[in-house]
């Protein structure tokens, strides 16, 4: 399949397709972890307006913060009592959603295992399976953000990392993509979790910056975390002499890159996957069997494309296959 924009391959397949009467009561739900966090905001922001093009009804739902397992269990457990047809679920860690989606699983509701990995051993002990896994590839990411770090700081010097969540996987594979990256050039003199929250992350870069003032580089595994290594850098009156890079390409992200307080950020579109989702579900409803894992793009905005980054979104400035797009009936 030739390269598409997913913007307009979305919309193409929106065009012309006379066949979503026949859904009737099918019904989509979508948990994720909480929308106080932009990142999951525009994944709900996606799958509300792919599901207003393609003619089908979703619920999003969320728990409180981004560590609220019980929140988010809880919202599975009540709408797997509410007639949906397919869940597109984004777990807290590997095993948290296991024990409610085992109610969804047992009336043979399809699942989609969404940006984060859910344990696949014990999802299946659990009798718990997934129709696809939909979400972007983080270790890449981590090498991308490891790449134009070690480009930004010349080869060498000290670095810290801000890690996400302790046992999150998303955190641990853009953790090892950015090591892989740097290994034998840069230092990584310090790694330290600020569970993807922006206040966590000014207080950990704070007490970095403390222990290691000669530190030229963070990595943050997430945008929330890198906004906060900012500004606790700008507090040290060190902007500038630190580069940050993230991950996410939420809007408080693209604008720091512009105002030149982030060096970079590795966007990963959540809005393109809240669509994606959108669209694996339609496309399982009309009968098709899905890839068992479709890759959503990834991108590096820096200062030479944040304009056009901006400008476009939440959609993405690059091009990807989209193999969903073909499976729906037109």
């Amino acid at each position: 399949m030739a390269p598409l924009v997913l913007v307009g391959a979305l919309a193409a397949a929106a065009c012309g397709r006379g066949d979503h009467s026949s859904s009737g009561d099918f019904k989509i739900a979508i948990v994720t972890r909480n929308f106080t966090n932009p990142y999951w905001a525009a994944l709900r922001d996606g799958a509300m307006a792919e599901a207003a093009k393609l003619g089908v009804k979703v619920t999003v739902q969320a728990g409180q913060s981004e560590t609220d397992a019980d929140g988010e269990n809880a919202q599975i457990s009540t709408m797997a009592a509410q007639g949906f047809g397919c869940f597109g679920v984004v777990p807290v860690n590997g095993t948290n959603v296991i024990t409610p989606l085992t109610a969804v699983a047992r009336k043979n509701i399809p699942i989609l295992d969404l940006d984060t990995q859910i344990d696949p051993a014990a999802s299946k002990a659990a009798g718990v399976s997934y129709a696809s896994f939909i979400g972007s590839d983080n270790i890449e990411a981590g090498k991308t953000a490891g790449g134009k770090l070690l480009e930004a700081l010349g080869g060498t010097g000290k670095v810290a990392v801000l890690q996400g969540i302790a046992g999150e996987q998303n955190g641990i594979n853009r953790d090892k993509g950015f090591a892989e990256a740097v290994a034998g050039k840069l230092d990584i003199v310090q790694e330290a979790p600020a569970d993807y929250e922006q206040d966590k992350g000014l207080q950990v870069t704070e007490a970095i910056l403390k222990a290691h003032p000669d530190i030229t580089g963070i990595f943050s595994a997430n945008d929330t975390m890198g906004l906060g290594a900012a500004q606790a850098i700008k507090n040290a009156g060190r902007t500038g002499q630190i580069k940050v890079i993230s991950v996410d390409g939420i809007q408080a992200a693209l604008d720091a890159v512009k105002a030149g307080t982030l060096y970079g950020t590795v966007t990963q579109y959540p809005y393109a996957e809240g669509q994606l989702a959108v669209q694996g579900c339609l496309a399982q409803h009309q009968g098709k069997k899905l890839p068992d894992r479709v890759v959503s793009p990834i991108a590096f905005i820096g200062k030479d494309n944040v304009d056009q980054q901006i400008s476009a979104f939440p959609r993405p400035i690059v091009t990807f296959d989209n193999p969903l797009e073909g499976l729906l009936n037109k």
